[in-house]
């Protein structure tokens, strides 16, 4: 089942268009990367599946419900977690659960037990000081014990990671990845090697359009071909190549990168790649070349992001 679901939706501030036509869906129990710079569109799409701001066209569903702006009767089935959670900086961990658990009209029973289960989750069930005296990476954790604390089908989380440390970075991404078991995560970011480490699906948003999505394995198989290297054993083995090879980059010492060229058809990648890669295993062995390697590069989502934006 799908939890969440966006069909042709679009939004536009004046006459600036930021979100244009998304589709995407969102099935149980997977973290899925909204990736995107910042501006993309990424904060308004949330929001708006919120019903915190009205969408020009398009229809999105939580939880096989549609959402209707100015109304919260899906949100019952959100947890959420902005870019910067604020909190009442005089309450401790287990106050401020109990809080929350009051306004969304829990049992007390249960408010107890869940905001003691959500602290042990987060790794705050011994913080007994006061939320004032939180680090960054402390308030983010207590931020998912919060979205989390109703049972939510849909965790959003804008941004979970940015600003902390890779400590406590490591400490976010290892609780969104577990939690998943019980939820279904979307996560924006800009930071890729967040997404590579946890995500199942991923969606890249540039300029308000979608431009993939899919696992990383789907994306990465329709777009191979970013180009190989040629390690040798002599210098003037290197300096031969890249005269002889133009559009060849030295990458210091004995290696030599050869790249695809980005404007190539994404379609024609693999073709021009072994193209060119034969050419080079022929030059090399018509001139008597000793080479120490050569390797297939694997497109990685930093290459994907900087073509997509045009880097």
């Amino acid at each position: 089942m799908d939890v969440l679901t966006l069909s042709h939706v679009s939004k536009s501030f004046g006459q600036h268009r930021v979100i244009e036509n998304l589709e995407f869906c969102i099935p149980e129990h997977t973290v899925y990367g909204f990736i995107g710079q910042n501006g993309a569109g990424k904060t308004t799409t949330m929001k708006i599946i919120l019903g915190l701001l009205r969408a020009d066209t398009g229809v999105i569903t939580v939880n096989g419900k549609q959402v209707c702006y100015g109304q919260n009767h899906t949100n019952q089935f959100i947890g959420y977690l902005p870019d910067v959670p604020e909190f009442y900086g005089f309450l401790t961990p287990i106050e401020y659960l109990e809080l929350c658990g009051e306004i969304t009209g829990m049992e007390k029973r249960e408010i107890r037990r869940r905001s003691e289960e959500m602290l042990e989750l987060v790794g705050l069930s011994e913080r007994k000081k006061r939320v004032q005296g939180f680090s960054r990476g402390m308030k983010q954790r207590l931020g998912i014990a919060q979205a989390l604390l109703n049972r939510p089908k849909l965790l959003i989380c804008d941004e979970p990671t940015s600003a902390l440390d890779p400590v406590g970075r490591k400490e976010i991404l290892d609780i969104l990845h577990t939690v998943k078991e019980h939820t279904t995560v979307l996560f924006s970011t800009h930071i890729l090697s967040d997404v590579e480490r946890i995500c199942d699906k991923i969606a890249f948003l540039h300029n308000g359009k979608l431009e993939f999505q899919g696992t990383l394995e789907e994306i990465r198989s329709q777009r191979q071909g970013r180009g190989f290297q040629i390690e040798f054993y002599r210098k003037e083995d290197v300096a031969l190549f890249l005269k002889y090879f133009p559009g060849t980059v030295s990458e210091g010492g004995y290696k030599v990168l050869c790249e695809r060229n980005m404007g190539n058809n994404m379609q024609n990648n693999m073709k021009y790649v072994e193209k060119n890669m034969t050419h080079a295993m022929e030059f090399v062995v018509k001139n008597n070349m000793a080479i120490r390697s050569i390797e297939m590069l694997e497109t990685t989502l930093e290459n994907l992001f900087m073509e997509v934006v045009g880097q």
